[in-house]
């Protein structure tokens, strides 16, 4: 039953896709492609929050229990988007080692705890923190394609997603894969899965925190010389009253 939903989420995900492609025909395949990718981000995190937080049980605590259908349900959903989208990234050539090797771990690790039918409420919970930012890394992709990036918008984006990237995924992330580690309940292969996961949270942590640093520093520069461009023209206009004085 499980394997049916996820070829029904597959074939979901692929028919918005195409009707993305049939309503933005001016727009490439990674335009289309990241719609997609937006709108699972969206309904996941929507779904796997009111698994966490309202169906229960919790992940800190229930950590290897066995899986209720809407988790069952929720990974399932997200199982099929995984799929699509790592045949496009395959097809299109659009990402680097790291990621595809994110999405390799993600889909064994989804597809494990639907095989083996334990460890749902864990890997939804990691799912929630996973997705929470990709709307934000979605909409920061789409406001540069439209020249809104270098704004103020742009930058409450960038800054959104750097402070929940490090404190859910990162901070949270760190509860959680400690809470997987010592519940006797979690089979050795789910706890290898969350080393690698947790692993390529901090590479992607990493890569996070230079880039914030080199923007912080570049608007920082930025701002010194338009100071000193300020400072310039006041000068010349107090040297210009000066003469006519």
């Amino acid at each position: 039953m499980p394997m049916l939903e996820v070829i029904c989420s597959l074939i979901g995900w692929l028919c918005l896709y195409f009707l993305f492609v049939c309503t933005f025909t001016q727009r490439g395949p990674e335009w289309n492609c990241r719609l997609v990718t937006l709108s699972h981000g969206v309904l996941i995190v929507l779904l796997t929050a009111y698994v966490v937080f309202v169906d229960g049980p919790w992940p800190f605590t229930h950590a290897g229990t066995e899986n209720t259908e809407l988790q069952s349900f929720a990974l399932a959903v997200c199982l099929g988007y995984f799929f699509f989208d790592m045949g496009w990234c395959v097809c299109y050539h659009t990402e680097g080692p790291v990621m595809l090797a994110h999405h390799a771990a993600s889909i064994a690790g989804i597809l494990l705890a639907l095989l083996t039918g334990v460890s749902g409420c864990e890997t939804c919970g990691v799912i929630f923190g996973s997705e929470l930012t990709n709307p934000l890394l979605q909409t920061r992709w789409f406001l540069r394609q439209v020249g809104l990036y270098d704004s103020l918008l742009g930058d409450a984006v960038d800054l959104l997603f750097i402070l929940l990237f490090a404190t859910v995924r990162v901070g949270v992330g760190t509860v959680m894969f400690y809470c997987e580690l010592t519940s006797p309940r979690t089979s050795m292969i789910m706890k290898l899965g969350g080393v690698v996961m947790y692993g390529l949270a901090w590479v992607f942590m990493v890569d996070i925190a230079r880039f914030g640093y080199k923007k912080s520093k570049a608007k920082y520069k930025r701002w010194i010389e338009n100071h000193k461009l300020k400072d310039m023209d006041r000068q010349k206009v107090g040297g210009h009253s000066d003469k006519s004085e």
